[in-house]
């Protein structure tokens, strides 16, 4: 147990350290064993963000990688080799989310009970062979097939890795763990322009072009690191390698905190489904989600192609112009996400950013230089990356118990790549260098998704203003029949 030092030989600072912490003791209204259990916890959080938090990210990094580097192999050749006519490459990339869409529910319904430990490395051995097989396609076919079974197979692993770490992390803790995800698929953006920048130096080995190489070598570090998740992806706390007794015993305590508020069980009904599919709030989400995803993968898939077809650069500088956008991108999500996290605020970082890509959006409708143009994409980046993940992360810290959490993170994970099928259709390539559809059609999908949040954070305030009323007219803890929602009194919104 914490204890003060009480020697008659006090030095000013030991004595002021006496204070600080008797002041923290008053602060908090807590006394020195609540205060020590809270210290053990916050460093078992920050063990989490080693052990758990980094593999879900590099998962997420690397899917990302595997399907968008689609737009830089189109920049490297692909499309003539493989004889696509303009219309087929757009055909590709949309293809790759109606499987992504078909996967995603019954994933995030069924994933507990399969178990993360064995469904994650299955998954990610599955798109990383499909990744290196695409290295070989000989035509238009062999790439439709390539991405639909790429799309169901990365299809899976978001809503596995959302509903592992709610697992994990308490919902207060979950903004910016899910921010981590999101911040990985800005750094893949960063990172696979860079990995295709260097894949060029390899044109014409062993007789393959440099776009080949570039699939077969990243589906090959895909297998590696499935093999590595099999012993990296722990199956429960009870069993992680990474934590001692003591640790177990607050995960513990914390599975039961979470338990009792959310009304977690683990087992999802027939009930669960309804009462998401019932709730309005997942629709609004969701419907909100489709267009702040189809800026996000046009962004990130379309990115390479517009710069250099767009701003007339060359493929060398289409490559590695993207890497500090999408850095750029990453700095301002992770900023965004410890924000919402520390004063608990969903809304305003979203209705902030949004604003930023919109301008950069209307900047590339403009008549204006190509260098004012790729500044444009510094403010689509400010706002795509935080908002696609913070509305995520809103609806996820608004829902319980567990079950009614998963349903409509299915369904909004499912409307959400509708999103990635419009976006492969609103940037034909056909229409270099303007992309007028594209851009104008993502500036319009931001501008919707501004207005919808603040209909879902009038509905927040309303449903909060009928929950005070109901304890002002006696109601109290466990007075309820049934399971325990975020509809009861007791549980509180994130706004």
């Amino acid at each position: 147990m914490l204890q003060l030092d009480r020697s008659p030989t006090r030095s000013t600072a030991i004595d002021e350290k006496n204070h600080q912490i008797a002041r923290e003791y008053l602060a908090h209204n807590e006394t020195p064993e609540q205060f020590e259990l809270k210290k053990k916890e916050a460093a078992l959080v920050r063990k989490l963000d080693l052990f758990v938090a980094p593999v879900m990210m590099l998962l997420m990094l690397i899917s990302y990688l595997d399907r968008g580097n689609i737009g830089f192999a189109a920049t490297q050749g692909m499309t003539k080799d493989i004889h696509l006519k303009p219309t087929q490459l757009n055909t590709a990339v949309s293809v790759f989310y109606i499987f992504y869409i078909l996967a995603e529910f019954p994933t995030s319904i069924y994933v507990k009970r399969l178990q993360f430990n064995r469904v994650i490395p299955a998954i990610t051995f599955g798109w990383g062979v499909v990744c290196l097989c695409t290295g070989f396609v000989q035509n238009f076919g062999g790439l439709i097939t390539a991405r639909i079974f790429l799309g169901f197979f990365e299809g899976c692993l978001f809503p596995s890795m959302t509903l592992f770490l709610c697992n994990w992390y308490t919902r207060e803790e979950l903004g910016i763990r899910v921010a981590y995800l999101f911040i990985a698929s800005a750094l893949s953006g960063a990172f696979g322009g860079l990995f295709a920048w260097a894949i060029l130096h390899m044109d014409g080995v062993a007789g393959y072009p440099g776009w080949r190489w570039l699939y077969v070598l990243e589906g090959l570090i895909t297998i590696i690191w499935a093999f590595i998740c099999i012993f990296v992806v722990p199956k429960n706390y009870e069993t992680a390698y990474f934590l001692n007794t003591e640790e177990k015993a607050i995960m513990c305590q914390r599975a039961e905190r979470s338990e009792a508020y959310s009304g977690g069980s683990g087992h999802y009904t027939k009930t669960d489904i309804h009462a998401a599919a019932s709730d309005i709030k997942s629709w609004l989400h969701g419907c909100i989600q489709i267009a702040v995803v189809t800026i996000l993968y046009g962004f990130g898939t379309f990115l390479p192609i517009i710069i250099k077809d767009g701003f007339h650069y060359s493929t060398v500088q289409a490559q590695y112009l993207v890497i500090p956008v999408n850095l750029w991108g990453a700095v301002v999500y992770a900023i965004g996400a410890y924000l919402s996290d520390r004063y608990t605020s969903r809304f305003l970082p979203l209705v902030i950013c949004a604003p930023f890509g919109i301008v950069g959006y209307a900047i590339l409708l403009m008549e204006v230089s190509a260098g004012v143009r790729y500044f444009a994409t510094y403010l689509i980046a400010t706002a795509c990356f935080i908002c696609t993940g913070g509305n995520i992360a809103w609806l996820s810290g608004n829902c319980a118990g567990d079950g009614k959490r998963a349903a409509s993170m299915g369904i909004l994970l499912s409307l959400t790549n509708m999103g990635g099928v419009i976006s492969g259709q609103i940037y034909q390539t056909s229409a270099a260098p303007r992309f007028t559809l594209g851009h104008a059609w993502s500036l319009g999908s931001l501008g919707v998704a501004w207005c919808g949040w603040w209909g879902v954070r009038a509905l927040y305030l309303g449903r909060e203003r009928g929950k005070d009323k109901r304890i002002t007219e006696g109601w109290r803890e466990g007075s309820e029949e049934g399971l325990f929602t975020d509809r009861s009194p007791g549980f509180r919104y994130q706004i």
